[in-house]
């Protein structure tokens, strides 16, 4: 795993995948419908998640999401740990700061490897950075149940095979969309931050495959 670590410290400093990444994760109207919208307003909060790894007994990388409380923003949906930026903060710190109000997490133990693509989400008017992070060992989770209904962990691999990949047609907001989702839950990993970690699965094969 530590080979993919210095890829991605290296990585993460060059030019990125970006919107054409993220794209391929976007729910397509059916019938009627808007396309994502991908360009903020000035007026946007800003909001940032830390894309955690850490080494499973096997030494492969597994990544941790969340289960968002049913009673914030998002309920119910797989996301990655993070919240709204407080003035004067580091996108690493607004990110570290909601992992350990959120999960648990120590900020101490984890070591910050860059950052990818910013991805609007008009539902909440939020441009969100994620950060990505490493950590030496699984994490000890302490569950903040107000934000947070489940913590998991999914070894990044299963995330690479195609069979985990699904795409249906559902009803949203009236109209029809046809929607790519991670069948890796019993809730669906899909939306923005399905979005935001295909961009870093695209750097992972180049990875693989380098």
């Amino acid at each position: 795993m530590q080979n993919l670590v210095t890829f991605l410290q290296q990585r993460l400093s060059r030019p990125l995948p970006g919107r054409e990444a993220q794209i391929k994760m976007a729910p397509e109207p059916v019938s009627g419908g808007e396309h994502r919208q991908m360009d903020p307003p000035a007026h946007a909060n800003i909001s940032r998640v830390l894309v955690l790894f850490f080494p499973n007994e096997k030494q492969k990388p597994e990544l941790v999401l969340t289960v968002r409380s049913h009673d914030i923003d998002h309920g119910g949906q797989i996301s990655f740990p993070g919240g709204r930026a407080e003035e004067g903060e580091s996108s690493a710190e607004t990110a570290l700061r909601e992992a350990k109000e959120e999960i648990g997490i120590n900020p101490d133990t984890v070591t910050i490897l860059g950052q990818l693509s910013d991805l609007y989400v008009r539902h909440s008017n939020n441009l969100v950075t994620p950060v990505v992070g490493v950590m030496n060992n699984r994490p000890d989770f302490d569950i903040n149940p107000l934000e947070v209904a489940e913590v998991f962990a999914i070894e990044v691999d299963s995330l690479l095979h195609k069979k985990n990949l699904t795409v249906e047609d559902w009803d949203l907001s009236r109209y029809t969309y046809r929607v790519p989702y991670w069948d890796i839950h019993n809730v669906p990993l899909w939306g923005a931050t399905a979005m935001m970690l295909n961009e870093l699965l695209e750097l992972i094969r180049e990875f693989k495959n380098s």
